[in-house]
C-alpha cells in the first residue's frame, strides 16, 4: 500500500493493518521528512486517544491528515504507533 499527497508518496508498506477502512501504515513505513506533530488530540471510545501529523510536501501543508494512537487501548495494541490517513490523501495498493 502507497499513501501519497501532492505528488509523493508520504509512506509505504506490504504490512499495513485495516480497521475501520482505513489502513494503518507501520512507524517504519512513514517518510517522517514530510510529517510534524501537532497538538492535535481527538478520542475513540474503543481505540483511546489519537494524535496528528501535518504533512508537508513541496511546500504546501495539509494539516492534521495523519493520525496515530501512542498509547492504544487493550482492543487496538495492533496499531498502535501506526499511522493512518484522511484529508486528501491518496491510499491505494
Amino acid at each position: 500500500m502507497k499513501a501519497i499527497w501532492n505528488g509523493k508518496v508520504v509512506a509505504e508498506s506490504d504490512d499495513t493493518v485495516v480497521v475501520e477502512g482505513n489502513h494503518y501504515f507501520p512507524p517504519s513505513a512513514i517518510k517522517k521528512e514530510f510529517f510534524k506533530e501537532t497538538d492535535t488530540h481527538t478520542h475513540c471510545p474503543w481505540k483511546g486517544q489519537a494524535s496528528y501529523y501535518t504533512l508537508e510536501v513541496n511546500g504546501e501543508e495539509n494539516k492534521d491528515a495523519a493520525w496515530y494512537y501512542p498509547q492504544a487501548s487493550e482492543l487496538a495494541k495492533n496499531i498502535e504507533n501506526y499511522v493512518a490517513f484522511w484529508n486528501g490523501v491518496k491510499v491505494e495498493g
